[in-house]
């Protein structure tokens, strides 16, 4: 049975017209407003979920290119080290092969840096406006200087045209006047830098500074000297890719003493299993982030509390089978031509297993080491193939861009239908507002007009009984 309409509120005849209203407005648009806070529960949560979607597929792309950082490699099967970092560095490639070598370093190369002649003014020295000409390595680099320069503008001017060039100018402030100074990131013999074209600034970077003149401050550029293994050596760049094959020798200082460093290049079985396993434990985090998007959440006896934002998504089952489908795919090695081979395998959940001892054997036994670079970084490699699995989807402009684009425009449709429904109640509680009010003073007018009759009545029947 309805709950009977309490009238004691009203001004007029006591209808709860508030009460009356709110009860009629509600069975109107409940209904309607339901449906829009159901949907947009749901826009909201796949919104979250494609954004949550999103971050964890760019955070595994982020991790592959770490681990494909070409001046870090990540998956070499060799190391090479360095007795002493202070005279020369070690950086193995995939070709290399185990060995020592003596490695005595008796020059590093140098680069050329020349000063103009002293200007007593200093900076703001005036400068006659002409073509200045840099050269260096038989390459002439043109500077148009203007009418109106100074030593300060001539500096800003050289660096400003020529720092990608890598050549650049600064002032040196000597006790007997300025000096325009000029360098350059080239090392090796015949590299030093001359300057013409405008007589004050001119410079012969082939003979040493004498008095207030111009020249070389140090010396000429110079080739860097050194052997390896008693082999002499020279290069015009301290770091040098062709002396031993596979290895690139970063030459950071002269030997002292004339002693000889050494250098070994080792198999690096370890540093291999760090970076497989970090590629594994990058993708489980992955796996792991998409598996709590598309699965529901359930209470303490199995029931279904809630689907998760993307349960049922065809785009993110879609993502999931493009992605597995790359772990699973034939490499184009020679021995090494999948992960299993590796002692990585998928389990049932979807993340991957290691098996360090499987890895092991593949390294000790089978020397598959030399191939995992190739596998995870080569041409057409897992991480070229996944990253070409992915892209599509998380691209700008790609499917979950554009998912998510369509998901926001649903989300403003429905804040329109809210505003909608917002104004539709406004304008029902006013008009039945109205309505019950006239109701309420119609039956107050009604109920005063029979508290008369009947007092007249009652009247009557007093004089009735009186005669």
């Amino acid at each position: 049975m309805a709950s009977p309409i309490t009238t004691n509120t009203g001004a007029g005849y006591g209808l709860d017209i508030k009460n009356i209203v709110s009860v009629l407005v509600n069975a109107d648009t409940s209904a309607k407003a339901n449906q829009i806070a159901r949907q947009t529960s749901n826009n909201s949560a796949m919104i979250s979920g494609i954004g949550s979607l999103r971050s964890a597929l760019t955070a595994f792309q982020d991790a592959m290119k770490k681990l494909n950082d070409k001046n870090a490699p990540s998956f070499n099967a060799f190391a090479g080290t360095s007795a002493d970092e202070k005279v020369v560095k070690i950086k193995s490639s995939n070709s290399a092969v185990a060995g020592t070598y003596d490695i005595k370093v008796d020059k590093l190369a140098t680069a050329s840096k020349v000063a103009s002649k002293q200007f007593a003014g200093g900076a703001s020295t005036a400068i006659g406006a002409g073509e200045l000409t840099i050269s260096q390595n038989g390459k002439d680099y043109k500077v148009n200087v203007a009418s109106g320069a100074t030593l300060q503008s001539v500096r800003d001017q050289i660096n400003k045209e020529m720092s990608s060039n890598g050549i650049t100018a600064n002032i040196i402030n000597e006790a007997g006047g300025s000096r325009l100074v000029f360098s350059s990131t080239t090392t090796g013999k015949g590299s030093d830098i001359s300057v013409g074209g405008i007589p004050e600034l001119a410079i012969n970077g082939t003979q040493p500074i004498s008095g207030s003149g111009a020249g070389y401050i140090s010396g000429l550029a110079q080739d860097a000297e050194f052997s390896i293994d008693g082999l002499a050596l020279k290069s015009p760049k301290n770091t040098v890719d062709q002396a031993i094959s596979g290895l690139t020798l970063e030459l950071t200082g002269v030997s002292t003493g004339g002693n000889p460093t050494k250098a070994t290049v080792a198999l690096d079985n370890e540093g291999l299993k760090k970076s497989v396993q970090s590629f594994v434990d990058a993708y489980n985090t992955l796996q792991k982030a998409v598996t709590a998007l598309v699965t529901p959440e359930k209470d303490a006896n199995g029931n279904v509390k809630s689907l998760g934002p993307l349960t049922n998504d065809p785009t993110t089952r879609s993502l999931l089978g493009d992605v597995r489908k790359v772990l699973t795919e034939v490499g184009a090695g020679d021995k090494l031509t999948t992960l299993s081979q590796l002692g990585i395998n998928t389990q049932k959940d979807g993340t991957l297993e290691f098996n360090s001892t499987k890895f092991t054997s593949a390294l000790n036994d089978k020397k598959l080491g030399s191939e995992i670079q190739e596998l995870f970084t080569g041409t057409n490699g897992l991480f070229e193939r996944m990253n070409k699995a992915i892209d599509p989807y998380n691209s700008t402009g790609g499917m979950l861009d554009s998912r998510k684009t369509n998901l926001d425009k649903a989300a403003k449709n429905l804040e329109n239908q809210q505003a909608a429904l917002d104004r539709r109640t406004e304008l029902l509680t006013a008009s039945l507002t109205k309505k019950f009010s006239a109701l309420d003073t119609a039956l107050a007018k009604m109920k005063k007009q029979g508290e008369q009759i009947t007092s007249i009545f009652e009247a009557m029947n007093a004089q009735a009984k009186k005669s």
